[in-house]
């Protein structure tokens, strides 16, 4: 079953949004040579805190820490640790995630240690990141959840090759149903699959629908292998991968980015899709 979720409600996640905003700009200003990924979790736990807010990652399945910490090859579930130091050239993604009142938001960003980065990293960022946001342009009234991933698949397709020869949308992993809980029906895949065209895996986008929209690219395989912590998930050929994510709820009026400091404005005014009005102000 999906969750519909009321303005007042939307409104909650979007204060949790707000939080999880502020762990990302903490974090990435924080993600230099020398810093571990313990000290980034350090920082995430201390806007949680600053903010009244709970964690959502901290504990869910037993996993260790306030934020997931993916460096280079590893696509996502991280776990932050004082041995994983950041080196210039490094690229990580900072997956972080936030309560307030029972509601929850969850987002991730690719940020770049350093200088120096090959150009064909700086672009599977940027196309990965410009693909969740052609997901979240899909995000409409009346639309079908397989619209958004085939604008994400749309979008990375249509670039162009990069010197390793594909980029490589993650089969394993995708976006997911998100508002009471962190995981929630229903999974989004970032490709499209014609077996998901009808039924409970492609529902009807309404007002109240909340979606977490994210993304992974790597420059090789799509497939992945899990780690013996049973957390950490690694591509198959040790290309390094991108990751991006934001929650987004469709009102009445739109969508709204629950997770981008301005509501998701000036992207989706780029895109030509009119967003709602912030319920906070």
């Amino acid at each position: 079953m999906v969750e519909i979720k009321t303005p007042e409600q939307i409104a909650k996640m979007r204060a949790a949004g707000l939080v999880v905003a502020a762990m990302h700009e903490a974090c990435a200003e924080a993600a230099q040579p020398g810093v571990s990924t313990k000290e980034l979790d350090e920082i995430a736990a201390k806007v949680l805190a600053d903010h009244g807010a709970k964690p959502n990652f901290l504990g869910y399945g037993g996993f260790p820490g306030n934020i997931c910490t993916s460096v280079n090859d590893v696509v996502v579930h991280g776990i932050p640790d004082r041995e994983t130091v950041l080196r210039n050239g490094d690229m990580i993604s900072i997956d972080a995630g936030a309560i307030v009142d029972g509601w929850h938001g969850d987002a991730a960003i690719t940020v770049f240690v350093g200088s120096g980065h090959a150009p064909e990293l700086l672009e599977l960022s940027r196309v990965t990141e410009e693909s969740m946001w052609a997901g979240i342009a899909a995000v409409r009234k009346g639309a079908r959840l397989v619209e958004v991933s085939k604008a994400i698949e749309g979008y990375i397709r249509r670039q162009p090759r990069p010197a390793s020869g594909r980029y490589g949308i993650v089969e394993d992993y995708g976006g997911h149903g998100i508002g009471s809980e962190m995981h929630m029906d229903p999974h989004l895949l970032n490709y499209v699959d014609p077996r998901r065209r009808l039924g409970r895996n492609n529902p009807k986008l309404v007002p109240g629908f909340c979606i977490a929209i994210e993304p992974m690219v790597s420059l090789g395989t799509p497939k992945t292998h899990v780690l013996e912590d049973e957390w950490t998930v690694k591509t198959d050929d040790g290309s390094w991968s991108s990751h991006w994510e934001h929650s987004v709820a469709l009102t009445e009026q739109g969508p709204l980015v629950l997770t981008a400091p301005d509501g998701g404005k000036a992207k989706l005014a780029e895109l030509g899709v009119e967003t709602a009005p912030d319920p906070l102000g």
